[in-house]
This record gives structure tokens, C-alpha cells and sequence, in this order.
């Protein structure tokens, strides 16, 4: 056994090869992170029609600073997607139109729906919150226009109906909080919403990381006892060596 942590121990302390990539390739991309524990993010960057990484870090939130600093190293190398989808943090909104003005932000229907029923709950008691939650639960289901115009009629009726009733609940209160977030929630991402009904090209949600994420953690957690310092390597190797299993494969 210590023979073992003592190989992956010398591996954790260098970092992994370069994979040559041709950055201005990867047009459609997909970009989240996830949590270590609330210790540590994993940021990523995957291009969407290939599944390879293109770029990530390791660091303490999922912020401004994070995400600037992969995009503009991107861009570095050439990178100028087309769209990128996303989920809602503001913060990585904010470097992507400050690194690429141009590009288009896919808000991730799947985000909208775990975030929206998550702050209305399962039995909201409220007529209002009631109608929003089934109205949210419909976003992943909008595959075409049709789609889109019933989702946004039923979006926009509620309003009519609640919207001033909502706005005027006590946002000192928990439940009525939520009600208004997700109110909220669904006014600032609908000019983001439908970019991938005008494009196919682009993903409708950014699920291909969670799969990335789910697996990278369960790894993480088999090997007990990487330390801190180690744990940036430990994920540019996994990365490192999920994108060889796909170059593998095309060849």
C-alpha cells in the first residue's frame, strides 16, 4: 500500500502533458463548476460538440476572478465560441461579455428548473407560487417554437395575474423571498433562454458537465487523503486523461 500512495503521491507532484488543441475549432462550449465539500471549485470549460476539456481551474469559489482568468487564457490561444452555455452566476456573465463581447450566453434550462422548484418547494401553499412552480417544471420541456410561445403565454399570464402581488410580499420573509427570486429568476434569463432554437448548435443546458463533475468527484472521494496542495494537479490529470479516452477514440 504505501508503495501505491507512494507512485500517486510522485504523480500529484508534476503536472500533467500538454494536449495540443486547436482552440479556434471550439465554437459551441459549455462552462460550469462545482463545489468540493463548499471548500473548493472546480471550474471548467468543455467543448460541447467534442466533449473535450479545453480549460479549467481549481480554486476557492466560482467568481469573476476565476472565471476571467480561464476565459482570457482561452482567447489567448485563440478560442472565440460562437455561444457558451451556462448557468446563472452573474459573475461569470460578467467575464464572458468582458472577454467575448460577442458571444452568446445560453442560460441552462436545467439550472432554471433546479434552481426555480427549489426555492418554491415541493407544496408551496400560495396560488401564486403554486402556478409559477408548474410553469418552471415546463422549461426543460420547450424543444421548438411551439414550445417556446406556450411557455412564455403561460410565463407572462402569471405576471399579469401576480406579478404586482408578488413584488409586494415582505422580502424579510423566507418563503415570500423565494417567490420573488424565482420571479426574478425567470425575468432576467429570458433574453437567453431560446438562442439554441435559433441554433442547434447550442446546448440547451450545460448537463454534459454535470456527468463531467459527477464522475471526477466520485474518483476524488475513492482516493482518500489527497492533500490541498495536491488536489489542482489531481483534477489536471483527470482531466487530462478523460480527454485522451476521446482523442483515443476519434482516431
Amino acid at each position: 500500500m504505501r508503495s501505491i500512495k507512494g507512485i500517486i503521491s510522485h504523480w500529484l507532484k508534476k503536472t500533467p502533458p500538454h494536449i495540443p488543441f486547436d482552440f479556434s475549432h471550439c465554437t459551441y462550449l459549455v462552462s460550469d463548476g462545482t463545489y468540493l465539500k463548499h471548500e473548493h471549485c472546480i471550474y471548467a470549460v468543455t467543448d460541447y460538440h467534442t466533449g473535450l476539456t479545453i480549460n479549467h481551474t481549481f480554486g476557492r469559489r466560482e467568481n469573476y476572478a476565476m472565471a476571467y482568468g480561464v476565459f482570457t487564457e482561452l482567447k489567448s490561444q485563440g478560442c472565440n465560441p460562437k455561444a457558451i452555455t451556462i448557468d446563472g452566476n452573474t459573475s461569470v456573465i460578467r467575464a464572458i461579455r468582458a472577454v467575448w463581447p460577442h458571444t452568446l450566453i445560453q442560460r441552462c434550462l436545467y439550472h432554471i428548473l433546479r434552481q426555480g422548484t427549489s426555492w418554491l418547494r415541493r407544496f408551496p401553499q400560495d396560488e401564486a407560487a403554486k402556478e409559477l412552480r408548474l410553469i418552471v417544471l415546463t422549461v426543460v420541456a420547450i424543444k421548438d417554437r411551439k414550445t417556446q410561445q406556450i411557455f412564455l403565454k403561460r410565463f407572462f399570464d402569471w405576471e399579469k395575474r401576480f406579478g404586482e402581488y408578488v413584488k409586494a410580499f415582505d422580502s424579510r420573509h423566507k418563503v415570500w423571498s423565494d417567490v420573488q427570486k424565482t420571479r426574478i429568476l425567470i425575468m432576467h434569463a429570458l433574453p437567453d433562454m431560446f438562442h439554441f432554437l435559433r441554433d442547434p448548435n447550442i446546448p440547451p443546458t450545460s448537463n454534459s458537465q454535470e456527468g463531467l463533475f459527477s464522475s471526477a468527484k466520485i474518483l476524488f472521494r475513492n482516493h482518500r487523503g489527497v492533500g490541498k496542495q495536491n488536489r489542482n494537479n489531481y483534477f489536471s490529470w483527470y482531466f487530462y486523461f478523460k480527454n485522451k479516452k476521446i482523442l483515443n477514440k476519434k482516431r
